[in-house]
């Protein structure tokens, strides 16, 4: 199941703050140390984007502060601090190794709009094939809560969309993902490998076994699931391993292998599936659930039996089974207020097709809804 980082293809790298942080702020050594490595593959020539974490963090210190706020307004401060002060570092450190470093800072509402993201997709590659090393981040300056990917594990699981990477690799304050929490259970052990679909990451998911840093767990096999849907492979390894970068593209034994679907989804509809927000929720009969899932056909006005949220044409939404478990997302063709009107009654006199399967992404295998949303 194992093996080595696809050739050709660059490889997304992420870092979390815990990683890269003390009790002093930015840890410059921990820092140096994530580049060294990047240097070394560079120097194999695999190219590299780095999602990183760090900027709050970074920016404590400067501002008189020992604990991360609880408020925006100050995160906001903190991040605009932080992220001068950490690029600087990173960009101080790579030049030292003659690489070249350059800021890349996201947010959401970007993603969600396919121009813009068509545009991050480009100067990325750009970026890459320039020899830049990518330094991404979300823009926690400018954020809002509604607005935000939630944690840098989604982010780089979107980056490794953006930049069709051949692995993802996201380091960690552990060895990687465990049956149980290794903290609290002598005898939980280390997965070594699992597929994107397995009940194991469901239960690790819901259960939280383990810190892992700042982001938990969850969001560690959320991305890693995110990632499968392109056919891309992740490595969660420990960041305090020596030459875990190296060991993980080589497909040597480090840390935990998640394995990807053996076939991607489009471009198109990994744009819709995780670029964008869901801005509502439509629930199916059994009847269109069939029709989504084993015959993939569109979602119909008559097979439609709730909707939740004020969503407009051509906003993304999540279609929910009679069960509540999550069938797919998918952009709508008709509004909630027609939706409204229309659900239950034939798609002939009552405003057509609610999603057509073109704009439609059908995910099976336990993806939870905590990765679309």
């Amino acid at each position: 199941m194992r093996g080595a980082a696809a050739g050709g293809r660059p490889v997304v790298v992420k870092v979390g703050s815990s990683s890269l942080t003390g009790s002093a702020g930015l840890d410059e050594g921990a820092v140096g140390a994530i580049v060294d490595q990047i240097a070394g593959l560079r120097g194999t020539g695999i190219l590299v984007a780095l999602v990183t974490s760090g900027a709050v963090a970074a920016g404590l210190p400067a501002l008189g502060m020992v604990e991360r706020p609880s408020n925006i307004p100050d995160l906001q401060v903190a991040a605009a601090v932080g992220q001068g002060r950490l690029m600087e570092t990173y960009t101080r450190l790579f030049a030292a190794h003659g690489l070249v470093a350059g800021q890349v800072l996201l947010t959401r509402d970007v993603l969600s709009n396919r121009d813009q993201y068509l545009h991050a997709k480009q100067a990325l590659g750009r970026m890459l094939g320039l020899g830049v090393v990518p330094i991404v981040n979300e823009n926690d300056t400018v954020v809002v809560d509604e607005l935000r990917l939630g944690d840098n594990d989604r982010l780089a699981a979107i980056v490794s969309h953006l930049t069709g990477a051949g692995m993802l690799v996201i380091l960690t304050d552990t060895a990687g993902l465990f049956s149980g929490d290794p903290q609290l259970d002598d005898t939980a052990e280390l997965l070594d490998a699992v597929r994107s679909t397995d009940a194991a990451l469901e239960a690790i998911s819901e259960g939280g076994a383990g810190p892992l840093g700042s982001g938990g767990v969850a969001t560690k096999v959320a991305a890693a699931r995110m990632a499968a849907w392109s056919g891309v492979p992740t490595v969660i390894a420990s960041s305090r391993m020596t030459g875990v970068m190296a060991a993980a593209v080589a497909g040597d034994a480090v840390g935990t292998w998640v394995e990807p679907h053996a076939s991607s989804l489009s471009a198109r509809k990994l744009w819709i599936a995780f670029g964008m927000a869901a801005r509502g929720t439509v629930a199916a009969d059994r009847g269109a659930v069939r029709a989504l899932v084993v015959d993939g056909r569109s979602l119909l006005s008559v097979g439609v039996t709730a909707v939740i949220g004020d969503f407009t044409v051509g906003d993304a939404v999540e279609v929910l089974g009679p069960d509540g478990a999550l069938i797919g997302k998918g952009r709508v063709a008709i509004g909630a207020v027609a939706v409204r009107a229309a659900m239950g009654r034939h798609s002939s006199d009552a405003g057509g097709v609610v999603i057509h399967r073109d704009d439609l992404v059908v995910l099976t295998g336990g993806t939870p809804p905590a990765e679309l949303r």
